[in-house]
């Protein structure tokens, strides 16, 4: 049996998918992974739901749990000037660059691990620049269509935050999950357990009214 295609979704807004993608990056060195920057705004409105740094009281947790788990991970953290912040830029030259490790490490580092602006071109033009990428790239149709199709291919697949590493079928959200997703890349027979099968068909008890 052929090992499971690995996919990760993610956008350089979340602090979480920073975190993830330093794990993720030694990861790649024994497999390939797919790196699928998306649009996580569009995300949430597909799904009608809010980000958590738009929810008063959550965002300052968040913000305060993401910084707590960076420490305990050894992982330097440095909020940008200002979240949340427009990403598309971010993500663009991402897709500019060929959605490469060396990209995203590029990206990340700059926006999370020194703290910079990175939510417009001329912000990020010296991260262009390292990567060898024309500002005029970055504003391309081609790029602004393939981004807007990972995203659309991230909701087809039932992405529903980021970051999500998907293991063939299998959809496993956040940072907090990554151990799960080893586990279960090393152990596929995890989710074949009864009870793990049995959650598939678990009835709803009562639904909230809008």
């Amino acid at each position: 049996m052929s090992a499971p295609a690995l996919r990760w979704y993610f956008d350089f807004v979340s602090p979480f998918s920073y975190l993830q993608w330093r794990k993720l990056r030694e990861l790649s060195h024994e497999r390939p992974v797919a790196l699928v920057p998306i649009v996580f705004g569009a995300v949430l409105s597909a799904h009608a739901h809010k980000g958590p740094a738009e929810i008063p009281g959550k965002r300052e947790f968040t913000y305060r749990h993401v910084l707590w788990q960076a420490r305990r991970e050894g992982a330097r953290l440095r909020f940008p000037p200002a979240h949340p912040f427009n990403p598309l830029a971010a993500l663009r030259l991402c897709v500019a660059a060929g959605s490469t490790p060396a990209a995203v490490d590029a990206i990340f580092d700059w926006i999370w691990s020194q703290g910079q602006a990175g939510d417009s071109v001329e912000a990020l033009s010296p991260v262009a620049a390292a990567l060898d990428v024309p500002a005029d790239a970055v504003a391309s149709e081609a790029v602004k269509n393939a981004l807007r199709a990972n995203t659309e291919a991230a909701l087809l697949a039932g992405v529903f935050g980021v970051p999500t590493l998907c293991i063939g079928p299998h959809m496993f959200w956040g940072n907090d999950a990554h151990d799960f997703a080893l586990d279960a890349l090393q152990h596929p027979e995890l989710l074949e357990d009864p009870e793990m099968q049995r959650l598939k068909q678990l009835p709803i008890g009562v639904q909230r009214r809008g």
